[in-house]
């Protein structure tokens, strides 16, 4: 699992963001505010996207056109955005019990989505990653809140809590309206709805406390008494009432709690899966949470006790090689890392954390054969995921490390070409196109990654100015 911080951005909004019915605070300010971060974990990740697929083509998406992201949170939220993106924030996720729960946020979010009621952002969002995406939505939130554009610009980093809140809150009728397409679209994927009756239930009578100590998804998503008595009516007479999901879900879920805790909450994780807790759930929570408070012996040989449990799983290898590659023990991590792309080899994340691994590996050696099968995962990963600012980074370097090796210089262009990437991912139009254009002058005119540099450049080059591609 890695924790990705939003970054200060660079680019400065030029458009309007909208949410249909818009409803911001009075007397918003800017105070107050907290850098929000993702979580990326190709476990959790795994588990969200099986659980949603279904849901998906149930709505008619293609469930490889919906991006999800999960933001690091303490607060119990979800809302979707520009682009078919759904963000989930880590306090939602652990304040489900059942996997039926998480399915009916999945559902009401993904009506959301259908009917058209998502948050959006300026056009040039559409092709970035979901970290630029948040931020930009975030600092639009408090720029509009406080009726200054300034505090939009400084703010990109985070988001100030009552702006958000006013930007992400739908209006009753799109909450109603996306119920009535979650009920529908879990009857047409075999899903019990009585999950998403549990979840609002455990919401119920939000609405009557005072708004600061309501949960945020209740502050978000309005939620009336009429809403929950829908949804009861519904799930009386849905096919699906009693249906209940495959066993390996209730796995997922509980794994994925027990992980999210053992990372975010390592000190209560302890606490909470004991010694005397035998289930690998337990086992794997305290696993990690060893791992996240310095006993990292410890951490390995329990982490091992799970491989030997499960030598197939992907996620323990995973985990093994991450305690090792953060402790300096770098041929040990790229041992596990190997092992875990091989079980998992159309994960993104795997072949990313693998090739960084590689790459590490190679630092002050002339190994070019090293090189080479990190830029291989490397490019693996963006062909799974085109859009992570990160793993253009890091082919960056280890093109830049095979330029040195080789003395070719084409290798050194493909180094600045993978840097114009990040910054298109990141938002970064300026610096896009800047280094787009440089990373063309040492490329072979017409190669596939000239071609590429070329639609960047065109495509960041500001309104009025010439557009001329020549060069």
């Amino acid at each position: 699992m890695s924790i990705v911080r939003v970054r200060s951005f660079f680019f400065v909004l030029k458009a309007a963001v909208f949410l249909a019915s818009l409803v911001l605070p009075a007397g918003a300010s800017a105070q107050g505010f907290s850098q929000p971060s993702f979580i990326r974990d190709a476990e959790i990740e795994n588990y969200l996207f099986d659980l949603a697929a279904p849901i998906y083509r149930a709505a008619r998406i293609d469930p490889r056109s919906i991006s999800i992201s999960i933001v690091q949170s303490s607060v119990a939220n979800a809302f979707v955005a520009e682009g078919m993106n759904e963000f989930f924030y880590t306090g939602l996720l652990q304040l489900t019990d059942t996997p039926e729960q998480l399915a009916g946020v999945i559902a009401h979010e993904t009506g959301h989505i259908s009917g058209g009621h998502l948050i959006r952002g300026k056009e040039e969002m559409r092709n970035a990653s979901a970290e630029a995406l948040l931020g930009t939505l975030l600092a639009v939130a408090a720029g509009v809140a406080s009726g200054s554009s300034d505090v939009a610009a400084a703010s990109a980093a985070g988001g100030m809590q009552i702006a958000e809140r006013g930007f992400l809150r739908f209006s009753r009728a799109q909450e109603a309206s996306a119920d009535v397409a979650a009920g529908r679209f879990l009857d047409e994927a075999g899903i019990s709805s009585r999950g998403m009756v549990e979840f609002f239930r455990k919401l119920e009578g939000q609405e009557m406390l005072p708004e600061d100590r309501q949960e945020e998804y209740v502050r978000t998503h309005p939620l009336t008494q009429d809403r929950v008595d829908a949804l009861k009516r519904h799930l009386e007479t849905s096919r699906a009432k009693d249906a209940k999901l495959p066993e390996k879900f209730y796995v997922m879920h509980e794994r994925m709690k027990a992980k999210l805790m053992g990372f975010l909450q390592p000190e209560t994780a302890l606490l909470r899966y004991t010694d005397n807790d035998k289930r690998l759930s337990a086992r794997y929570a305290r696993a990690i949470a060893l791992y996240r408070t310095g006993k990292v012996d410890r951490a390995l040989a329990l982490t091992d006790a799970l491989i030997a449990q499960e030598p197939s799983n992907p996620f323990f290898y995973e985990l093994k090689a991450q305690v090792q590659f953060e402790n300096g023990r770098i041929e040990e991590a790229i041992a596990n890392y190997r092992k875990a792309v091989e079980l998992l080899p159309d994960s993104a994340l795997l072949h990313q954390a693998y090739g960084h691994a590689l790459l590490e590996g190679a630092n002050g050696s002339k190994n070019s054969v090293r090189i080479d099968l990190a830029i291989q995962n490397l490019i693996e990963a963006n062909r799974l995921e085109p859009r992570v600012p990160m793993t253009w980074r890091f082919l960056a370097s280890a093109w830049g490390r095979k330029a040195e090796l080789s003395k070719d210089g084409r290798y050194a262009a493909m180094a600045t070409y993978a840097l114009a990437e990040e910054a298109v991912s990141s938002g970064n139009d300026k610096a896009a196109g800047q280094l787009a254009d440089r990373a063309m002058k040492g490329l072979p005119k017409g190669s596939t990654y000239w071609l590429r540099a070329q639609d960047i450049k065109l495509s960041t080059v500001p309104e009025g100015e010439g557009r001329d591609s020549k060069k």
